[in-house]
């Protein structure tokens, strides 16, 4: 039997590892749906309220420009809280003991970790906010077509999330959540306690250096300088910004999960 891999230890440990994961899994997901409920829910009701109570109908894309906040925090609120608690019960001796004599693979482990935080929670997510999306905006939609006895056009601005904001048009989008769980991931092993709290510290005192870096050296490098001449042929604008973006989170997705990993192993020896 393969000692790095094995598709039936794998298949049997991911089952114990929702058994014990999925229960605070699912409230998570509950709790997500929610508050998708109550954003959604209190705007589609002021939408049919202020027609009601004015007989004028307000402007469908302003009725629903809440939904970019709140799939960015929320988002990154579910996929941080889910990636710090996946390790989380290494730091506890009694907790530790136990997980680390499963009869799989340090790989087997890490992998799990990763399908549970990186895949299957970005999937989840997706899916329960574009089905919320999908069922209040289609309210709105036929709330307005009842109204006006007229379709909706693009006039009136009452697109599908995912059909008014494309992630094919800034491709980085397909790879922020795994580089943010990635991290989180990461600090759920690295830190005993407080693992969310140490973390996110971590993330903001390193952006903040990092940016002060980056602007200190474009100050240094570019200040007092004019420009003789730009080849525009070596910089294609957007196309080469969305590519090294993304080649830097891929990057750095890599390289804390090959630390998670190193971590891990650190653990069980």
């Amino acid at each position: 039997m393969n000692n790095t891999f094995n598709i039936q230890r794998f298949g049997l440990l991911l089952r114990r590892q929702w058994l014990e994961f999925g229960k605070i899994y699912l409230v998570s997901l509950a709790v997500l749906l929610g508050i998708f409920i109550a954003f959604y829910g209190y705007n589609t009701y002021e939408y049919i309220f202020e027609y009601e109570k004015s007989g004028q109908l307000q402007d469908g894309h302003r009725v629903l420009n809440f939904r970019i906040p709140v799939f960015a925090i929320t988002g990154i609120i579910f996929g941080t809280l889910v990636s710090s608690t996946y390790f989380s019960h290494l730091g506890q001796k009694p907790k530790a003991v136990i997980d680390l004599m499963i009869p799989a693979s340090t790989f087997e482990k890490f992998l799990g970790g990763v399908l549970f935080t990186a895949l299957l929670a970005t999937v989840s997510y997706l899916v329960l906010f574009y089905l919320t999306d999908l069922l209040f905006v289609m309210k709105v939609r036929s709330f307005f077509e009842e109204v006006t006895k007229t379709a909706v056009t693009d006039e009136n601005r009452m697109e599908f999330f995912f059909t008014e904001n494309n992630p094919d048009d800034f491709k980085v989008l397909y790879f922020i959540p795994f580089g943010i769980t990635s991290i989180f991931l990461f600090g759920s092993i690295y830190f005993n306690r407080f693992h969310y709290i140490k973390t996110a510290i971590s993330v903001m005192l390193f952006s903040g250096l990092w940016t002060l870096i980056i602007v200190k050296a474009g100050q240094w490098l570019f200040d007092g300088r004019i420009p003789k001449e730009i080849n525009e042929s070596l910089f294609n604008g957007k196309n080469d910004v969305e590519w090294m973006m993304s080649l830097l989170i891929v990057t750095l997705t890599l390289i804390f999960w090959g630390l998670t990993y190193l971590r891990l192993k650190e653990k069980e020896v």
